[in-house]
């Protein structure tokens, strides 16, 4: 498992949905600079990093609705990691869950050097990533138990 190491003045964690995402921005110190619920969208995604786009890494889980900002980063010219959704739950485990717990503990283990990384297709590094699937697609995949996408032709 490979696991993000690189150092950063600020460390942005984000819990991200299909239209809304919640973000936690830490600083290299471990404080927290930003802790905020939006909607998402690239404008109030973009002017909330504002003050903190100096020395900015981006993580998000690797579930549905990353291709998106993926995109936004890669734009912007922003590092962005992709954390290995799975793997992230066996490390922070416990039993309370929510947004705001779930952002704070993407950016404490990219901090700490401890966030596990998923794989990038070479189609979404390219920047040519496939759309990303909608919320019902999503729901559909969790009910079926299988890839969302249909089958590449």
């Amino acid at each position: 498992m490979r696991f993000y190491t690189t150092q950063h003045k600020a460390y942005c964690g984000i819990d991200l949905h299909a239209r809304s995402l919640y973000m936690c921005i830490l600083s290299q110190d471990g404080e927290i600079l930003l802790h905020r619920n939006m909607t998402t969208s690239p404008e109030m995604f973009l002017k909330a990093i504002a003050p903190y786009r100096e020395d900015l890494v981006v993580c998000v889980a690797c579930m549905c609705t990353w291709y998106g900002l993926a995109a936004l980063c890669a734009r912007e010219g922003m590092p962005l990691v992709l954390g290995h959704a799975l793997s992230m739950k066996v490390i922070h485990g416990g039993t309370a869950k929510n947004d705001t717990i779930d952002a704070q503990k993407i950016a404490v283990l990219l901090r700490g050097g401890m966030l596990p990384q998923a794989s990038v297709s070479p189609a979404a590094m390219a920047g040519n990533p496939r759309p990303a699937p909608t919320a019902d697609a999503c729901d559909a995949q969790t009910r079926r138990g299988a890839h969302a996408y249909p089958a590449d032709q």
